[in-house]
């Protein structure tokens, strides 16, 4: 494997990529539904009287920023399965290394998730490291940033994932 990072992949670092919108607006009923399938009867998110209390009306859990763009496995009109993390499988194509797992994933957030949002997203490379050696095999660790932002511009959150694409040492 070589040393050198290939231009175009150097190229993405720091680049925003896949700049998309959500397909649907948030809304309260994915919010129950989330709640109620990890049994979280956090009453921010069941009694409207205390989330107007608390966070001046409703919002939903702040772990489920990604929910808002898990894309659907088909919607009319769509060409191409769209794919979450875009840029971890550009680079896994580009730099040869057919394996992959995530090491890491840190969440920051910002302004409240709100029902009626309409979130915008794009991804961000962060760094690729040298060629590295593991139990697992060669490879490359990376860091993308996935920014998520509301209708208004505001940042709402930023979930960061470390990866190491790997071929198998033989």
């Amino acid at each position: 494997m070589s040393e050198e990072l290939p231009a175009e992949v150097e190229g993405w670092i720091g680049e925003k990529r896949y700049e998309e919108a959500g397909e649907f607006p948030v809304e309260m009923g994915y919010v129950y539904t989330t709640c109620a399938s990890v049994e979280n009867g956090n009453p921010l998110y069941w009694d409207e009287k205390v989330a107007q209390d608390l966070a001046g009306g409703p919002v939903a859990p702040p772990t489920m920023i990604s929910a808002w763009f898990r894309p659907h496995f088909w919607a009319p009109g769509r060409t191409e399965q769209a794919q979450p993390l875009q840029v971890h499988f550009d680079l896994k194509e580009k730099l040869g290394l057919p394996e992959a797992v995530m090491t890491d994933n840190t969440i920051t957030f910002g302004e409240p998730v709100r029902p009626g949002d309409r979130l915008r997203t794009h991804q961000l490379l962060r760094s690729v490291s040298t060629p590295k050696t593991t139990k697992l095999g060669s490879g490359r660790f990376w860091v993308i940033d996935v920014v998520y932002e509301n209708q208004n511009g505001e940042h709402v959150g930023t979930e960061s994932y470390t990866g190491f694409g790997y071929r198998r040492d033989s």
